[in-house]
């Protein structure tokens, strides 16, 4: 079954505001089901190792895993959309808190 990319976006953080980037890709079969995504707060400053992501969720290698500062975490994968809620609820929480 074919899959599309259906987003590439990338949103560099000021450096006024601490620097950094968030990265969101997600990819589609020919239903509409998300089938591969990449959700990712990049910060070379607060974290050179894992290219750089401070904290982010994918299912690359057949399976959905947290990253965390270079530490890699099985996660449960409910819905695309519940986890990409809970990428948003703690980049923002560590970025508030760096």
């Amino acid at each position: 079954m074919a899959e599309r990319k259906i987003r590439d976006e990338r949103h560099k953080i000021p450096n006024k505001r601490g620097n950094g980037q968030l990265r969101r890709e997600t990819w589609e079969d020919e239903r509409g089901n998300i089938t591969r995504y990449n959700l990712a707060y990049i910060n070379y400053q607060l974290f050179p190792g894992d290219n750089g992501r401070v904290v982010g969720f994918d299912n690359q290698h057949g399976h959905h895993h947290k990253h965390f500062m270079g530490e890699t975490v099985p996660v449960e994968f409910v819905s695309f959309e519940e986890l990409e809620n809970q990428f948003d609820q703690e980049w923002v929480l560590f970025h508030k808190g760096k």
